[in-house]
């Protein structure tokens, strides 16, 4: 279960110094909310933070100012330094502050879409050429591709020790072809898939190579959009 808080404080004196900016971009990533990390240096709770897209986490930090030994950045990432026994109070204020400023929308993970694509233009040709696009990772993103009026194909399922997970085989309006699909921990969509009506999906394109060197296409569902 997701938090109802709109923030993240969290501190452990004996974290180092030099990995608190990591962690903080971690979890921002992981929850899509504004985070601070604490560590103790010399006497003094000191911290990173990280932001989400469209929100000055300066400006929340600096709500705070009376309660820090010093503070610095810019809207997306500030460096604080406060006294331990202030921290509990600090994350209090902190929370306050995001909670009545932050939109909905920033809570959201935005998604940046390379193109629109039917069914039938994802080809053995088409696969092979985003081959060439390896390896994938920082600075080099899988593309991230758009589907639009994708049915299931009535075998789809939940799956996963909570069934938080669909399965799905999928079809749009371009041609027969089935395609599997997995969508992480998006079970509350379920019932509407499993009702036949369409739906825009994003997603990456995904191969599972086996061991007889066959590979299998899945895409790997990042958002789904369901009608009204």
């Amino acid at each position: 279960m997701h938090s109802p808080k709109k923030s993240i404080v969290i501190y452990n004196k004996d974290w180092h110094k030099g990995i608190i900016g990591i962690v903080a971009s971690r979890l921002t990533e992981l929850y899509y909310k504004p985070s601070v990390v604490l560590t103790l240096t010399n006497g003094l709770a000191t911290g990173s933070s990280r932001s989400v897209q469209g929100f000055d986490i300066y400006k929340a930090v600096d709500s705070a100012r009376d309660l820090l030994e010093n503070f610095g950045g810019h809207a997306y990432a500030v460096g604080l330094s406060l006294k331990e026994e202030n921290i509990p109070e600090f994350t209090r204020r902190f929370e306050e502050y995001v909670a009545n400023n932050i939109t909905p929308e920033q809570l959201t993970p935005q998604i940046d879409i390379d193109a629109l694509l039917t069914f039938s233009q994802i080809t053995p040709e088409f696969v092979s050429t985003l081959r060439l696009f390896n390896p994938f990772g920082p600075g080099n993103q899988k593309p991230v591709f758009c589907a639009r009026n994708v049915r299931d194909f009535g075998s789809s399922k939940l799956v996963g020790k909570q069934l938080e997970h669909i399965k799905l085989d999928l079809v749009d309006d371009t041609s027969g072809k089935v395609i599997s699909a997995i969508a992480f921990n998006m079970a509350q969509h379920f019932e509407y898939i499993h009702s036949g009506k369409p739906f825009d999906i994003c997603f990456t394109i995904e191969e599972n190579r086996h061991r007889n060197a066959v590979s299998s296409l899945q895409l790997q569902v990042k958002q789904i959009h369901t009608r009204k």
